[in-house]
């Protein structure tokens, strides 16, 4: 079993940081891992992406703003988000695959606000 587990969000002002953590079972050794994120009224987007062997993607809108990283065992994923503008406020969720399945978390709200 996965069952990932999202920590870390809450309420930061316009240029903040905040770091989301994505906890898997121990042992659960999932393969590709992802960030999503959903705002009011608009479609879930991918966020970052980063494979087993560390290789990531990355949304245009958070280029240079996140990074996205992962323990060696697969567990555990992290986003740290930087330089936080109010479009970056969404219920944020990861996934992780393995064995062909795609497990989700319940989501984290992040809101952006003065």
């Amino acid at each position: 079993q996965v069952h990932p587990v999202e920590q870390g969000g809450g309420l930061a002002q316009p240029g903040g940081s905040l770091t989301l953590t994505c906890a898997l079972e121990i042992f659960a050794r999932s393969n590709d891992m992802a960030w999503y994120r959903r705002a009011p009224g608009r479609q879930r987007e991918l966020v970052a992406q980063i494979s087993k062997g560390g290789e990531t993607t990355y949304a245009d809108s958070v280029k240079g703003r996140f990074t996205v990283s992962r323990d060696n065992a697969g567990n555990t994923m992290w986003l740290q988000m930087n330089n936080l503008n109010p479009e970056d406020t969404a219920v944020y969720s990861c996934n992780a695959e393995k064995s062909g399945v795609i497990f989700w978390g319940q989501g984290t709200q992040v809101t952006v606000s003065s």
